[in-house]
């Protein structure tokens, strides 16, 4: 069902408000993402998980290469975009602009401004967590169902989080200042984006529990639908050692958890190139996780 972009009741009232909001989310990110973790390494590995080798996050992400569709930029085909009524939506495309967002590209860094909002169209985006010298953690993905500078919406143009590009593809750019100020016009677009920010928060807060809980095997299957979502094919080009990157657990756990999931037939994985064979049984191997992001989002954007 389409969702009507009624204005909900604002979680945030005045300014001060949402930027203290705002503060909280991303000491949230810090603090409990990363430290569940870190209690996730020690329970469901070991305590060697917590000191495999450091992987770079440019090298990290020579792993996934999803075969690309074709660019068709004529229509929006980003979820939030398509959701605005047709004056809104008109008058937010005109101040897009279209990228090709290249793999590995880094599109913002945590304490930093945030120049510029991305509406993905075929690319993905993986949001990493980086606390001190250790290897990046991945707490969340954005592509077409999403966007990335959802942030400012609080009235805050921090980057919390390091957001690079996993999957290559198209995507609607727009400058801050322009976002900013399209923003403070369109009660409709507010509207959308406070419920995404809704699902965004649902996303990370799981992720940390994820971390924590699950074993390897179902947070792969998690991954794995995931990222076949957002990348729109049933194959992919991905190494055990960016799988293990990606979840943050040692290579070797991957391997065990990846051939665990082909012996079942819900995978193919041959010199690096992993195809979706059973998309329900994968489905049934992975973590409640998965479908409760999809109810979370469902219930709130369609």
């Amino acid at each position: 069902m389409r969702w009507s972009p009624v204005r909900p009741p604002s979680m945030f009232g005045c300014c001060a408000t949402r930027r203290l909001a705002a503060q909280l989310i991303v000491r949230y990110v810090c603090c409990h993402t990363v430290a569940g973790c870190t209690r996730a390494h020690t329970q469901s590995i070991g305590q060697q998980a917590c000191r495999r080798r450091p992987i770079s996050i440019a090298a990290g992400l020579r792993g996934v290469v999803a075969i690309p569709l074709k660019a068709r930029l004529s229509t929006t085909e980003n979820h939030l975009i398509e959701l605005l009524p047709r004056k809104d939506r008109t008058r937010l495309l005109a101040i897009c602009e279209p990228v090709e967002l290249e793999l590995a590209e880094v599109l913002c860094e945590p304490g930093k401004q945030t120049r510029h909002v991305y509406f993905p169209i075929e690319g993905f985006i993986s949001l990493v967590a980086v606390i001190d010298d250790h290897p990046g953690l991945e707490v969340g993905m954005v592509g077409r169902e999403g966007m990335l500078g959802a942030h400012l919406v609080l009235g805050v143009a921090i980057a919390p989080l390091h957001a690079l590009v996993q999957g290559p593809g198209s995507a609607w750019r727009i400058a801050t200042p322009a976002f900013r100020e399209e923003l403070a016009q369109s009660k409709a677009l507010q509207n959308g984006l406070n419920r995404y920010l809704y699902v965004l928060m649902a996303q990370l807060a799981a992720s940390a529990a994820c971390q924590r809980f699950h074993m390897i095997g179902p947070r792969l299957a998690r991954w794995l639908l995931m990222t076949q979502d957002r990348a729109h094919t049933d194959t992919f080009h991905v190494t055990h050692e960016f799988l293990a990157y990606m979840l943050g657990v040692r290579r070797v756990g991957v391997t065990t958890a990846a051939g665990a999931l082909q012996r079942k037939g819900l995978i193919e994985y041959r010199h690096g190139n992993l195809k979706v064979l059973d998309r329900s049984g994968l489905e049934a191997a992975a973590c409640g996780c998965y479908a409760a992001d999809r109810r979370a989002y469902f219930s709130q954007l369609e």
